[in-house]
């Protein structure tokens, strides 16, 4: 085993990141991958909800990894801290940041109860804003229908914007977006863009041509829901091709949108592998939100490893993607614009665009190196 003592790190992660299966615990997980590299010794500090446990696949890219129970009775309406940023306090966590004096990597907002406490005021304290995480919040109240989620995204947004404020005390932001790296360095200067760490070591869109429509993503969540909704209601009902929606967990309100049409099916709970294949073999990759908030992991998963992109503005604003993309906000334009890439095939040119653009922004390794830089770790 290393010396934790030479290039050591904490990381305090909000949730699991193995498995990597969706944008949030995706950047994590690769980037403890690319630290490692670096030779960086990262003891890693996860919270467990939800029914999540350990994972020993973690030891392999930590020096050492802590679990912590996240403290989920409490009531989410009462008292002024966010209720993601109260549910992971916890006093175990705290004694071992003291364990000596090595930078630590908040991930996200939610980590940052002890940022600013007296006895780690010394350290290097560096925060990966996952998103701007009031503007987050505000957008899953307009996505949420049952009303009593509704009141709680709608008073979390509001504390989340106040507590904001804990960054101030922050070293540096490493911002997950430019745009959103725009607001932190405009709200609080030292923000640093580190595009999302990601899966994929190259661009392997396959040539030719597929015969399918493929909308992908985790349903369960409100934004996702809203966005294959649309798809199966507006958009693909008007296109003359198999259209495809797969993620796990649809609502009842999408599944019964989807059974009125023989040519739109749903494939519901499958695996990542079985997500991969369809992407790679899918024509067109439908990627919409209506959440403008950090980078979309499924759009990078689309580019680096799928045919055609139809996107909406949201999708792609300020992601420096927007050249790789046919861009509509509109139901009828985004049909006019995936019948036109059903016309022709994704040819060698449209996959050296993908290299040319992606390997150099989304590289892991370079992205990391900014990183390590920032926690003082490399020169």
């Amino acid at each position: 085993m290393k010396d934790k003592n030479v290039n050591h790190l904490h990381v305090i992660a909000f949730d699991m990141p193995f498995p990597p299966n969706y944008g949030g615990s995706t950047d994590m997980y690769f980037k403890l991958v690319e630290l490692q590299k670096f030779g960086i010794n990262v003891t890693l500090h996860v919270f467990l909800y939800d029914g999540k446990t350990a994972a020993p696949e973690l030891n392999e890219v930590t020096y050492k990894t802590i679990y912590y129970s996240r403290k989920r009775n409490k009531n989410p309406l009462i008292g002024k801290l966010p209720y993601i940023v109260k549910t992971r306090k916890n006093k175990e966590l705290f004694q071992n940041l003291l364990t000596d004096n090595a930078p630590i990597l908040f991930e996200g907002l939610h980590t940052t109860y002890y940022m600013n406490h007296p006895k780690l005021q010394h350290r290097i304290r560096v925060v990966r804003a996952h998103n701007v995480e009031h503007h987050y919040y505000a957008a899953l109240n307009e996505a949420e229908d049952h009303w009593l989620k509704k009141i709680f995204f709608k008073i979390e947004a509001k504390k989340l914007k106040e507590y904001e404020h804990v960054l101030q005390h922050a070293d540096g932001i490493a911002g997950i977006s430019p745009s959103e790296t725009k607001y932190f360095n405009a709200t609080y200067g030292k923000t640093q863009y580190i595009p999302a760490f990601h899966s994929n070591n190259d661009v392997v869109c396959r040539i030719g041509s597929g015969d399918f429509v493929l909308y992908h993503g985790n349903l369960s969540v409100p934004e996702n829901n809203r966005a294959a909704l649309f798809l199966a209601e507006e958009v693909f009902p008007k296109l003359n091709f198999p259209c495809i929606i797969s993620g796990s967990n649809p609502s009842a309100k999408l599944i019964k949108a989807v059974s009125k049409y023989n040519h739109i099916s749903l494939k519901a709970n499958i695996s990542t592998s079985e997500i991969l294949e369809l992407i790679e073999s899918a024509h067109v990759n439908a990627m919409i939100t209506f959440q403008s908030t950090g980078i979309k992991l499924k759009l990078l998963n689309s580019l680096y490893r799928g045919r055609f992109v139809v996107a909406n503005y949201a999708m792609v604003d300020q992601t420096q993607l927007e050249e790789l993309c046919a861009i509509s906000d509109s139901a009828e334009g985004i049909v006019s614009e995936i019948n036109q890439c059903f016309k022709r095939d994704f040819s060698i040119e449209h996959q050296a665009d993908r290299k040319r653009v992606l390997i150099d922004l989304f590289d892991n390794s370079s992205n990391a190196l900014k990183l390590a830089k920032m926690l003082k770790l490399m020169p």
